[in-house]
C-alpha cells in the first residue's frame, strides 16, 4: 500500500512538473522572441550606419538571444509557477494532491527543489553562456570589413560612419560620384584633405578603393605646414578604416573567471592598473565588476523565492470569497521581488556595508517566506 501511495504521489508530482516546465519554455522563449524582435529593430543601425553588413548583423542579433533569455527568466519562471498552480486550483486539481496523503508543507518542498534546478540553470547560462555569446557577438563586429560602408555613402551628405574619415559628395550615380571630398584625420601628427571633380567605387568584399579622378591633396602637418599636390588619378584605400561601433570587450562581455581574478587583485590593492585577458582591470571599473558578477551569481537564488510566493495560491481555495483578491496580491508581491531584485544591481556597489545587505537579502528573503508559508498554512 506504501509502495502504491509513494508512486501515485511520484506520478502526480512528475505531471505538475512537466505541465511548469513546458508553460516555461512556451513563455520564456515567446517573452524572449517579443524582446529580441523589438531589439533586432534597434540592431540595424549596425547596417544602416555602421556600415556593417547582413550577416555581422544577423549573427550579432541571434548571439543576443541568451542575454535576453537569462533577464527574463526569473519572470517567466514565476509566471509558470503562478499559472499553473491557479490552473489547478480553479478546477479543483490540488485536491488530487491532499486526498493522497501530501501535505502543503510537503508540496512546498517539492516544488522548491524544482525551482533549484531552474536556479542552476539560470547560473550556468548568467555564469558561462551569456558572456561567451556576447564576446562572441563582439568579434563579429571586430573582425567585420564594413562591405556595407560603400553603399552609405550618399550625395551631398556628410558621412563620418568610420573612425577618422569624413567624405562628402555632389552627386552620385550607382558607384559613380562626383565632386568629392574626402579629410582623412587617420595621418599621425595631421591630417589630409582631398579634393576630385569625379571617382568611383572599385574592388570586391575583401578589398575597396574610391578611385578619384582630377583633384589635389592637401597635408597638414606638424608646425601647422601644408602641402599640396594635383593628381589625375589616385586611389584611395577604404580597407584600413575602422567601425566606429565598439569593438573593445565590455564587462558584460568579459569571463567571469576574469572578473573575478580582477577583483581578487582589486581586493588586495585597490590602486592597482593590470591587464587581465583585455580587461583593464582599475579602481574606476570595480563598481560596474560588483554589478557584474552579482548579477551573474547571486540574483538566480531568486528563483526559490518567486517560486514560495507563487505558491501562496495554493492556501485559499477558489471557493473562499477573497480567493481572487488573494491572487491578486500574490502577483503584485511576486513582481515586486522581482523588481526589488533588479534595483539590488544598482545597491550592492554602493559600499561594503550595503554590499554585504544586498548579498544576504535573496537567502534571508527565502528563509522568511518558507516561514510564512508555514505560518499561514496553519490558518487555513
Amino acid at each position: 500500500m506504501l509502495i502504491v501511495l509513494n508512486s501515485m504521489k511520484k506520478t502526480i508530482f512528475n505531471n505538475l512538473f512537466s505541465e511548469v516546465t513546458i508553460f516555461f519554455l512556451v513563455c520564456s522563449f515567446t517573452l524572449t522572441l517579443i524582446v529580441w524582435i523589438i531589439q533586432a529593430v534597434n540592431f540595424i543601425d549596425i547596417v544602416s550606419e555602421d556600415g556593417h553588413s547582413i550577416s555581422t548583423y544577423f549573427s550579432y542579433a541571434i548571439l543576443n538571444l541568451p542575454k535576453i533569455y537569462s533577464k527574463l527568466l526569473l519572470l517567466s519562471f514565476f509566471l509558470s509557477i503562478y499559472y499553473i498552480l491557479g490552473l489547478y486550483e480553479d478546477k479543483n486539481q490540488l485536491i488530487i494532491f491532499w486526498v493522497n496523503g501530501i501535505t502543503k508543507k510537503e508540496f512546498l518542498n517539492k516544488l522548491i527543489y524544482l525551482s533549484f534546478f531552474f536556479a542552476i540553470f539560470s547560473l550556468i547560462l548568467s555564469y558561462f553562456i551569456v558572456p561567451f555569446t556576447q564576446d562572441k557577438a563582439r568579434s563579429f563586429i571586430r573582425d567585420s570589413n564594413l562591405d556595407f560602408f560603400p553603399s552609405l555613402i550618399k550625395p551631398k551628405k556628410f558621412i563620418d560612419t568610420v573612425e577618422n574619415l569624413t567624405i562628402f559628395l555632389d552627386e552620385k550615380n550607382n558607384d559613380s560620384m562626383k565632386n568629392i571630398l574626402i579629410k582623412d584625420s587617420s595621418i599621425v601628427g595631421g591630417s589630409q584633405l582631398i579634393i576630385s571633380k569625379s571617382g568611383n567605387i572599385i574592388g570586391n568584399n575583401q578589398a575597396k578603393y574610391l578611385s578619384l579622378n582630377d583633384g589635389i591633396i592637401i597635408n597638414y602637418g606638424k608646425g601647422k605646414k601644408l602641402t599640396s599636390f594635383n593628381f589625375e588619378q589616385s586611389n584611395f584605400n577604404l580597407n584600413k578604416y575602422k567601425t566606429k561601433t565598439t569593438v573593445t570587450p565590455k564587462i558584460q562581455e568579459t569571463g567571469s573567471e576574469v572578473i573575478i581574478k580582477c577583483l581578487k587583485n582589486l581586493g588586495s590593492n585597490i590602486n592597482d592598473k593590470i591587464l587581465i585577458e583585455k580587461l583593464n582591470c582599475e579602481k574606476s571599473f570595480l563598481k560596474n565588476l560588483v554589478q557584474e558578477i552579482y548579477k551573474r551569481t547571486i540574483l538566480p537564488f531568486y528563483i526559490p523565492v518567486i517560486c514560495i510566493i507563487a505558491s501562496l495560491v495554493v492556501l485559499k481555495s477558489s471557493n473562499n470569497d477573497k480567493f481572487k483578491n488573494f491572487k491578486v496580491k500574490v502577483f503584485l508581491s511576486g513582481i515586486i521581488i522581482i523588481i526589488f531584485s533588479q534595483i539590488s544591481i544598482n545597491t550592492v556597489s554602493i559600499n561594503i556595508q550595503a554590499g554585504i545587505i544586498t548579498l544576504c537579502i535573496p537567502f534571508i528573503l527565502l528563509l522568511t517566506t518558507y516561514l510564512f508559508f508555514l505560518n499561514e498554512n496553519k490558518k487555513f
